[in-house]
C-alpha cells in the first residue's frame, strides 16, 4: 500500500518539513529578540537610574562613598547583574559590590579597555569570557553627570552642601564618574528558559495542527488516485474481474474509462494464454526438480571438497597414519640441509626404504593389519636412528626429518652428520637388523624385510630431486638383487634394466600424480554416420617421456598388481566424463571400458554399481568390454558375474573376438550384447580370400546370436565398404578418427563429420575385396 500513497506522502512530507523549518526559525528568532530586548532593557534602565538620580550624581562628584554605597542596591534590579561599581572620572573604583558571597565571583577588567573607542557621553557595552569559571560576562559602563563643575577651586565641603541645597536648579551638567555593571550572560540566558519553553510549546501546537490539517487535505485530494492504485495492484495480481469506479471529475474519470477498456482486452487475452501458462508451469516444475537435484549434488560435492581441503590443511606436513613427516616437509627440509651442507662442505646421505612383499601382506590380511604394520615399522625406524646420526639444522625440533614417510610402504631416512660415506652403510645395517625381528600385528606374527637404496651428497647429487631419484633407483636395484639388503647408488645402475626400474618407479607414482588420461575413439553407425558410442582408452602422460603407449605399460601394471587400481580409475573417469558430455547436451549413447582379467572378479559388479551411483551415469550408457579369453577362463563363474552386471543395466561386449577358442555353446549362454571383431582380422581383409572368409564367418556367428557387431581397426574405405556390405552395425578405426582427448571428442560430438563421409564413400564406385 505504500506505493499507492507515494505522491501524497511526498507532498505531506515536503509541507511538514517546510513548516517545521519555518516554525523552528521563527521560534529561534523570537527567543533571540527577547534575549536582545532584555539586554537593551538592562542598559536602558541603567542609564535611566544613572541619569535620573541627582543625589548619585553629586555623591559621585564629591566621592561620598557612604551615600554611593547606599545607591548600589538599586542597580541589582536584574538577577543577571552580578557586579556593580561606581567609578570617578578617571575610572578609579569609589565603591563596588559583588552579588556572590565573598565577592570572588567576578573579575573586573581594566576600565580603559571597556571605554576604548567610546565618547565620554555614551554608555559602553563589552562582552567577554572570564577564565575563572569559564563564564561569559557583559560589562556595561554608564557615564554619570552632575550640575557642579569639579574643576572649581573653592572648598569641596561648601560646594557639596551648596549643590545639595540647589538640586534641580542647575542647568549645566559635568561628567562626575561612571556606573560599571557586570552582567552574567549565562544567568540572563537561564532566565530565558521559561520563555523559550513557552515559545516551543506554541510552535509544537502549531505544527501538530498544521500536520493534521495537511494530512486531511492531501488525503482528500489524492483519494481518487489511491483507489485507482489499489485497483491497479489487484489487477496486477490477476484479478481482472475488477472494474474501476472513482468519484470525481476531470483526469481521474478519464483514467478510469481508459483502464476499464484495457481490462476488457486483458480478460480476452488471459483466456487465450491460460492453457499456455499451464503447459509452461509443468515444464518449469520439471526443470525446477532437475535443478534441485543438481543443487543437492553440487552441495554434496562442495561439502566433500571442503572437508577434504580442511583435512589436507591439517595433514599438510605430517603423515596421518604414522605421524612421521610427509613428502612436503621432507622435501623442504632436505633442500635446506643440502644447501647448508654445500656451503659448509658436509656429507649427507638419503636412504630410500621400501618394504619387501608388503602388498602381499596387505592383500591377504587386510588394510587394517597393513596400516598397523606400517605404524610399527615407522616406530622401529625412528627408535633405531640415533640422535648422533643427525645435526640439529632444522627450522625447529618439530621439523626433524630423520625418518619420513613418502607414501604407501616407502620411507626415507636422512643422515646429515656423516664422517665418511661408509657411515651410512653402518646405519643401514642397523635398520635391516631391527626390521628383521618379528612383529605381532592383529594376532599375526609377521616378519618384514626392507630394501634400502642409498645416495649421498655432494658425491652423487646436489638437489632434492636428483638425490631422491638416485636413492630410489638404488633401492629398486637392491630389490631386484635379492631384497633384504641395502645398496649404494652406482653410475653403473644406469645400464641394463634401469629403464624398466624407472618405469616401474614412475608407474607406481603415476596414479597418485594423476598422470593417466583417457582418450576416446568414436564408434560410428555404418548406415547413418551417427556416433553411437566411444571406447575409453587409457594413456600415460609421462612428465618426461610424454604419452606412453598402452602396450608399454599395461603388461607391466598387470605384473606389478597395479592394473586393478588403474582399471577402477579408468571406469570412474570414463563414467564421469560421459556424464559431463550428457550435461553439456552432447549426444553419446554409451561409453565402452576395457576390463582386465585381474579386475574381473567377484567384487567387480559392486565396483560398477558404486561408480554408477557416484557419477550419476545411467547404467544403459555404460558398456563393459571383456576379452574372449577372460570370459572363457571360467565359463560358469563368468556367466554368474555377467548376469550380475546385466541386472545393473550395463551392456556387455566381447572384445578381440576371434583370437581365442570360444565355444559356440557357451557363447549362446552368455548374456552378451555385442561382439567386437578383432582389428587383426580387419587389417588382413584385403590380403586374400581366406581372411575375408574368416571375417564373414565371424559376422555370421554374431548375427546368428543376435549380437550387435562392431569392427575395430578399420583404416581404409575398402574395409568399410566390405563390412557395411556384410551388415556390420558399427565401425571403429582411424578411417573416422584416432583416439582423441575429451576436449577434441566433444568437438566431434558437436560437429559430426561422419554422415557426410559415409555418403561420399557409398556414392562412389569401389573396388570389391576378395569375396567370401
Amino acid at each position: 500500500m505504500k506505493r499507492h500513497f507515494s505522491i501524497a506522502g511526498m507532498l505531506n512530507t515536503s509541507l511538514i518539513l517546510v513548516a517545521i523549518a519555518s516554525v523552528c526559525l521563527a521560534a529561534v528568532l523570537l527567543v533571540r529578540n527577547e534575549y536582545e530586548s532584555r539586554i537593551n532593557a538592562l542598559i536602558d534602565d541603567s542609564v535611566r537610574l544613572s541619569s535620573g538620580d541627582t543625589i548619585l550624581q553629586l555623591a559621585a562628584n564629591f566621592r561620598d562613598k557612604k551615600m554611593l554605597g547606599d545607591k548600589l542596591d538599586q542597580f541589582f534590579f536584574y538577577p543577571a547583574v552580578q557586579y556593580v561599581a561606581i567609578r570617578d572620572q578617571s575610572g578609579q573604583v569609589l565603591v563596588q559590590r559583588d552579588r556572590t558571597a565573598g565577592g570572588a565571583g567576578y573579575d573586573a577588567p581594566a576600565f580603559a579597555s571597556l571605554r576604548r573607542g567610546l565618547d565620554s557621553l555614551e554608555p559602553g557595552r563589552t562582552s567577554r569570557w572570564q577564565s575563572a569559571g569559564w563564564e561569559q560576562y557583559m560589562d556595561v559602563t554608564v557615564p554619570v553627570f552632575a550640575g557642579v563643575n569639579p574643576l572649581n577651586p573653592f572648598d569641596s565641603e561648601n560646594r557639596y552642601s551648596e549643590a545639595l541645597a540647589n538640586l534641580g536648579q542647575v542647568e549645566s551638567e559635568y561628567l562626575s564618574g561612571f556606573v560599571h555593571l557586570g552582567v552574567n550572560l549565562g544567568e540572563l540566558r537561564q532566565n530565558l528558559v521559561p520563555y523559550s519553553i513557552k515559545i516551543g510549546l506554541l510552535a509544537l501546537t502549531f505544527l501538530l495542527l498544521f500536520i493534521v490539517f495537511t494530512m486531511f487535505v492531501t488525503r482528500y485530494a489524492t483519494a481518487p488516485l489511491t483507489v485507482l492504485a489499489q485497483l491497479a495492484e489487484e489487477i496486477a495480481n490477476g484479478k481482472l474481474d475488477k472494474k474501476f469506479s472513482v468519484r470525481g471529475v476531470g483526469e481521474a474519470r478519464q483514467i478510469t474509462a481508459m483502464l476499464n477498456l484495457i481490462l476488457e482486452e486483458l480478460n480476452v487475452y488471459r483466456t487465450k494464454v491460460n492453457l499456455d501458462n499451464q503447459l509452461l508451469s509443468l515444464q518449469v516444475d520439471e526443470r525446477n526438480q532437475q535443478l534441485e537435484k543438481r543443487n543437492r549434488e553440487l552441495s554434496k560435492a562442495v561439502s566433500q571438497i571442503t572437508v577434504a581441503r580442511n583435512r589436507l590443511r591439517q595433514l599438510a606436513y605430517y603423515d596421518s597414519l604414522t605421524s612421521l613427516p610427509n613428502r612436503q616437509l621432507f622435501t623442504e627440509q632436505l633442500d635446506l640441509l643440502l644447501r647448508l651442507g654445500s656451503r659448509e662442505d658436509k656429507k649427507l646421505a638419503v636412504m630410500f626404504v621400501d618394504l619387501d612383499n608388503f602388498k602381499r601382506i596387505n592383500d591377504s590380511l587386510g588394510h587394517s593389519v597393513g596400516d598397523q604394520l606400517l605404524v610399527k615399522v615407522a616406530d622401529r625406524l625412528s627408535r633405531t636412528l640415533r640422535d648422533s646420526d643427525l645435526v640439529a639444522q632444522y627450522v625447529g625440533s618439530e621439523s626433524r626429518i630423520g625418518v619420513s614417510r613418502l607414501g604407501g610402504d616407502e620411507f626415507t631416512v636422512v643422515l646429515n652428520n656423516l664422517d665418511t660415506y661408509d657411515s651410512a652403510g653402518i646405519v643401514a645395517e642397523r635398520l635391516l637388523l631391527t626390521l628383521r625381528k618379528p612383529m605381532h600385528v592383529g594376532g599375526h606374527e609377521l616378519v618384514v624385510t626392507p630394501s634400502i637404496g642409498i645416495a649421498v651428497a655432494p658425491r652423487d647429487a646436489r638437489t632434492v630431486e636428483d638425490i631422491l631419484k638416485l636413492s630410489d633407483m638404488a633401492m629398486y636395484h637392491a630389490k631386484t638383487s635379492g631384497r633384504n639388503k641395502y645398496t649404494f647408488y652406482d653410475s653403473a645402475m644406469q645400464g641394463a634394466g634401469v629403464d624398466r626400474l624407472r618405469m616401474e618407479t614412475d608407474l607406481r607414482k603415476a596414479l597418485d600424480r594423476e598422470e593417466f588420461v583417457l582418450y576416446y575413439q568414436p564408434q560410428v553407425d555404418t548406415r547413418t554416420g551417427e556416433i553411437v558410442g566411444a571406447e575409453a582408452l587409457i594413456r600415460w602422460n609421462h612428465p618426461e617421456q610424454g604419452l606412453v603407449a598402452p602396450f608399454q605399460f599395461i603388461p607391466l601394471a598387470e605384473e606389478m598388481g597395479l592394473i586393478v587400481e588403474m582399471g577402477a580409475w579408468t571406469l570412474m573417469d570414463a563414467c564421469r566424463q560421459s556424464k559431463t558430455f550428457n550435461r553439456q547436451g552432447l549426444p553419446l549413447p554409451k561409453v565402452a571400458v576395457n576390463v582386465s582379467s585381474l579386475q574381473f572378479n567377484a567384487s567387480f559388479s559392486t565396483l560398477v554399481r558404486n561408480v554408477l551411483e557416484d557419477t550419476g551415469l545411467d547404467a544403459s550408457m555404460l558398456e563393459i568390454e571383456l576379452t574372449e579369453g577372460v570370459i572363457m577362463s571360467n565359463a560358469q563363474a563368468s556367466i554368474d558375474a555377467l548376469l550380475r552386471l546385466k541386472r545393473l543395466g550395463v551392456s556387455i561386449s566381447v572384445d578381440d573376438f576371434g583370437t581365442g577358442y570360444s565355444s559356440l555353446n557357451y557363447l549362446s549362454r552368455f548374456p552378451l550384447d555385442e561382439l567386437k571383431i578383432d582389428r587383426s582380422f580387419i587389417i588382413e581383409l584385403d590380403k586374400g580370400q581366406t581372411h575375408s572368409t574368416l571375417v564373414s564367418a565371424i559376422i555370421a556367428m554374431g548375427q546368428s546370436l543376435n549380437l550387435r557387431l562392431v569392427a575395430e581397426g578399420v583404416d581404409t574405405v575398402e574395409q568399410f565398404r566390405f563390412l557395411s556390405d556384410k551388415n556390420v552395425d558399427v565401425i571403429q578405426g582411424f578411417l573416422f578418427s584416432k583416439p582423441v582427448p575429451a576436449e577434441e571428442f566433444s568437438q566431434l560430438l558437436r560437429n559430426n563429420p561422419f554422415p557426410e563421409m559415409i555418403r561420399d564413400m557409398t556414392s562412389k564406385p569401389h573396388r570389391a575385396l576378395a569375396s567370401a
